[in-house]
């Protein structure tokens, strides 16, 4: 016979400081894996919202990244009337010849700055951003030192908003607008005209990379076997999509820290989930003795306590959830190993990750609940009508 589920809750309602104390316990684990995990995904999706699955990214061979990378103006002119390659409305091929460098800007967070992702790009690189939107302000002139950020770029560096001015190259860039695309690693970049840009850095002839977009998925792929085959190229070409993919490996080591440092605090939490538990079990020997006399069976008790402890802990995890809610959507920035540039993106506490936290406490609970839940079945009658 099983004992109701409503005499473990009166027993943790009438037990409040202790069943307190110990949910929060429990809910500070759960916090920090939740916020580990909302780092993570807000990461791992500004990655994977960026690229178009059609565009083909297209880099000097051996180069791991469009930073390392050394594509030339001679090169473009080869490749850019490859069959496959798409055209726009004029004709034009959708081929967008880039440079990619890095700047230092300041910031309250980091006084001493960071690198931040400087894009040279045509305006046929504009047509090739999907989601693009400019939020405030108006589009660079070609020519001039005018530059459009990305909204997070916008929101965490000062000098980076609209009317303002950076300084690199050879003299001051004036910030004209604001763009946005999506959850895209667009945010994180700021965007300049490509020749004004390459004259600054005396990179006229040596760029970076170009992307281009194939007219379907199968034009997509003959066209990335025919430019790696190229001998005069000497290149390498990857889908868009996944070359930013392939990034999300920077969130790793926070990952594997995050879920390091949880382990040991749920070792803490299932200890402290234990000790609550060996603590009812001795006031509530007379308990005990009194449920066996009416016919509760030892494995309706050993399940008894078990699930007794087991909703401590989902009440720990609900705490959790609750502790690191507000950080949803906060805007956030991580260094990229690939490159070694900010990316910024917002936290995301998903329903995924809550549940994911909630499971979490429950194995805590299991794990601290059952030896003295095993405990209290094992207990004699007569032992434990004695017992004050």
């Amino acid at each position: 016979m099983a004992i109701p589920i409503a005499y473990n809750i009166r027993n943790l309602s009438v037990r409040k400081t202790t069943t307190l104390m110990t949910a929060l316990g429990i809910a500070l684990t759960v916090a920090v894996l939740l916020a580990v995990l909302a780092l993570v995904g807000g990461l791992n999706t500004a990655f994977e919202s960026t690229g178009n699955p059609l565009q083909i990214l297209i880099l000097r061979k051996s180069a791991t990244s469009e930073l390392s990378s050394n594509f030339t103006r001679q090169s473009y002119q080869d490749l850019k009337f490859k069959p496959g390659i798409a055209r726009n409305k004029n004709g034009e091929p959708m081929a967008s010849l880039e440079l990619v460098t890095v700047i230092n800007l300041e910031s309250p967070e980091n006084p001493s700055g960071m690198n931040v992702t400087l894009r040279g790009l045509p305006p046929v690189g504009l047509e090739l951003r999907d989601n693009l939107k400019l939020e405030t302000g108006r589009w660079f002139q070609p020519g001039r030192r005018e530059i459009v950020v990305g909204k997070s770029v916008a929101k965490r560096y000062p000098a980076a908003k609209l009317g303002g001015k950076l300084r690199f190259g050879r003299g001051d860039w004036e910030v004209v607008g604001t763009i946005s695309a999506g959850d895209s690693a667009v945010n994180s970049e700021i965007w300049a005209d490509l020749n004004q840009a390459s004259s600054d850095y005396n990179r006229s002839e040596v760029l970076s990379s170009a992307l281009v977009r194939a007219t379907d998925p199968v034009a997509a792929t003959a066209l990335i076997n025919d430019l790696k085959n190229d001998q005069r190229l000497n290149v390498d070409a990857v889908p868009e999509k996944e070359y930013y993919e392939s990034q999300t490996n920077a969130s790793a080591p926070i990952k594997f820290l995050g879920i390091f440092i949880s382990i040991i605090m749920m070792v803490g939490s299932c200890f402290a989930a234990m000790n609550t538990m060996y603590a009812a079990v001795s006031r509530r020997a007379k308990e005990i003795g009194t449920l066996r006399v009416l016919g509760f069976s030892k494995g309706g008790i050993l399940l008894s306590f078990f699930l007794e402890s087991v909703l401590l802990s989902i009440l720990g995890g609900i705490l959790g959830c609750l502790l690191v809610l507000p950080l949803n959507n906060i805007t956030t920035g991580i260094g990229s190993f690939v490159t070694f540039s900010e990316v910024a993106f917002q936290l995301r506490v998903t329903p995924e990750i809550m549940l994911a936290g909630v499971l979490f406490a429950m194995f805590m609970g299991a794990m601290g609940g059952f030896f003295p839940a095993r405990n209290a079945a094992r207990k004699e009658i007569l032992v434990a009508l004695r017992e004050t």
